[in-house]
């Protein structure tokens, strides 16, 4: 035994008695320098194809490859490392064994690795590239010789950047040896190499051979970006099967953006409020949401379903498309529970792009696909599926990771009441957390009115949270005029479309009809049987009064009180907002003015 371990010891030592490096790299930028710097240290050079020549050509002494593996290279140069020789040498562990065994087959154990690739990238934005072509510029052997270092950084050092050769050089000068800190630093640049060329072959040859119209369970290609002109452009999921399928129509590059947002919003809706949840999104922000609460006879009529008998899914969607009509206007839909024929009449009369739910009965699907002459796109959302913790997003070529915000606003985030008033009833929570969730979902800066079971004002994407709060309040007011008595006895002309009526309901509840040009007034009033009388400020004024019990969320804290006057001047009753603003007393010390409710979370909730 003990003979035994001295025969294992020698032979490890055998294995380690020259510290070899391989390099085989296509980019030779500074290959000379740090050739001739590994040489001076001693170390023992063993190079292939191009590498090895430019190095002997220089007079720097180095092995050819084939000079380890004892095999000459083959089929034109596609197979030069691919040897036990060389990845035993890499792969190799720093113990007695592994080293032993390197030993008994005459290998040396390789200690450095300078590889890069083939310019794969480069090579396929050349014009009339061919596929061969392409195929040639794959490179293989330069991929398993980085992740098999990468693999082995605990004891073998990898460079696949010339930048990183001084930095190397100047260690082994001053340690005789690359510290582990940085064996781990060039390990993940290796990895995240090969990655990215791997990434880069299959997009190129997923193009070449599946086409435009082609998708995979992990990819489906979209006709352009977010404009004609950036193409191509593609879905995909890395690790696992899309859980988005198709059931009619193409999805493009901003339906898919507002078709995932939406899904998230009516499934939090949902999962939080237990009913059947609706979004119109516009934009990758919702011009609507609700859930399905039963609608009055006025409400039929402002939301333009009074036709039609609704279920609670068909009522969830109503009340989101209804609320502001105008920014709903060619939405993309989304609905927390299999689409039913009732929502599908709805969908089917609407201008609008397309719609995601988990599912659709079979009458539903039927009427969607003569939409839009068969074109109407409605996608399938696997409701079982819960995104990565972990989130990355690109901006100008670079990368940016956060975790999800995967938070659940739920009911224990109205616990905290800061003002005088703390009488919060079960209309006016359900009112906030669908406020504040369809805030979660909303481009910030954001502020959301909610009433009935439904967002009736959403203020989006301003720098200024005054300006959020009053445009949301503006769009809520806007809703609430639209039930005035005068505005449900608008008398239309036969056959005057659904767009043409809102946008003429718009112009009279706003009163930019009594302000707009002759020609667009002549325009304006071809639609109605009989032209009504524009409000009188009075009479604008005393409606809107009447509006009350609303709620109100922000997605930050209110800096400033001119926030809770204008929530106040909407009917606002009760807020929902994270604090921590230098003026949350003020904010909270003005709301008790007006006899209000704020119900602080501590969660903000910005979305970008």
């Amino acid at each position: 035994m003990k003979r035994a371990a001295e025969d294992v010891s020698a032979a490890a030592k055998k294995a380690r008695s020259a510290r070899i490096a391989l390099l085989s790299v296509f980019d030779k930028t500074g290959l000379e320098a740090v050739a001739k710097d590994l040489a001076g240290l001693g170390l023992t050079l063993a190079a292939s194809g191009g590498t090895a020549k430019k190095l002997q050509a220089a007079a720097i002494p180095c092995k050819d490859v084939s000079d380890i593996t004892n095999a000459p290279e083959m089929l034109g140069g596609r197979v030069k490392t691919l040897h036990p020789a060389v990845h035993g040498g890499i792969l190799a562990r720093d113990t007695q064994e592994d080293m032993a065994q390197l030993a008994e087959r005459g290998y040396g154990a390789i200690d450095f690795v300078f590889c890069n690739l083939y310019p794969f990238v480069d090579a396929t934005k050349k014009e009339n590239i061919t596929v061969p072509q392409a195929v040639e510029e794959v490179d293989i052997g330069g991929v398993t010789l980085l992740r098999a270092a990468a693999k082995n950084h605990a004891r073998v050092t990898v460079v696949c950047d010339p930048k990183d050769y001084p930095q190397v050089v100047s260690e082994l000068k001053q340690h005789g040896e690359v510290t582990l800190e940085t064996r781990k630093k060039l390990a993940v640049k290796a990895f995240e190499h090969t990655a990215q060329y791997d990434a880069a072959i299959s997009q190129w040859f997923r193009a070449q051979y599946l086409g435009a119209s082609h998708a995979t369970p992990h990819q489906m290609p979209l006709r352009y970006g977010c404009n004609p002109h950036q193409k191509p452009a593609q879905f995909w999921s890395e690790n696992r099967p899309l859980p988005i399928s198709i059931a009619s129509g193409s999805p493009g590059y901003i339906n898919l953006l507002d078709a995932l947002n939406s899904w998230a919003l009516v499934k939090e809706l949902k999962e939080v409020l237990h009913l059947p949840a609706a979004a119109s999104f516009k934009h990758v922000s919702p011009a609507g949401a609700a859930v399905g609460v039963p609608l009055t006879n006025d409400e039929k009529i402002v939301c333009q379903v009074s036709d039609l008998e609704l279920t609670p899914l068909a009522s969830a969607y109503a009340r989101a498309r209804g609320a502001d009509r105008m920014s709903s206007f060619g939405d993309w839909v989304a609905l927390s529970d299999e689409c039913d024929e009732a929502t599908a009449r709805i969908l089917s009369r609407e201008v609008s792009d397309g719609v995601i739910a988990p599912g659709y009965s079979e009458k539903a699907l039927e009427i969607l696909k003569k939409k839009k002459g068969g074109k109407y796109t409605c996608l399938i959302m696997d409701p079982a599926f819960v995104p990565d913790e972990m989130e990355l997003r690109s901006v100008y070529g670079l990368t940016l990771q956060q975790p999800r915000n995967s938070v659940l606003i739920t009911a224990d985030r109205l616990k905290d009441v800061v003002t005088k008033n703390k009488a919060v009833g079960v209309e006016a929570e359900r009112d906030m957390l669908l406020a504040a969730i369809a805030a979660k979902y909303t481009q910030s800066n954001s502020v959301v009115y909610a009433a009935n079971g439904m967002c009736v004002g959403i203020g989006a994407g301003q720098q200024s949270r005054i300006h959020c709060t009053r445009l949301a309040g503006e769009k809520a007011d806007n809703y609430w005029m639209r039930f005035h008595p005068k505005s449900l006895a608008l008398q239309f002309k036969k056959g005057t479309k659904r767009a043409d009526k809102s946008n003429a309901i718009d112009l009279f509840v706003t009163g930019a009809a009594a302000e707009c040009t002759e020609e667009e007034r002549k325009d304006w009033e071809a639609s109605f049987e009989t032209v009504p009388t524009f409000f009188t400020a009075a009479e604008r004024k005393e409606w809107l009064a009447k509006a009350s019990s609303r709620s109100i969320a922000s997605d930050a804290f209110f800096p400033f009180s001119d926030n809770i006057h204008r929530a106040h001047a909407s009917g606002v009753k009760y807020i929902i907002a994270p604090g921590g603003s230098n003026n949350d007393q003020v904010c909270i010390d003005t709301a008790d003015k007006y006899d209000m409710v704020i119900c602080r979370t501590n969660l903000r909730l910005f979305h970008h």
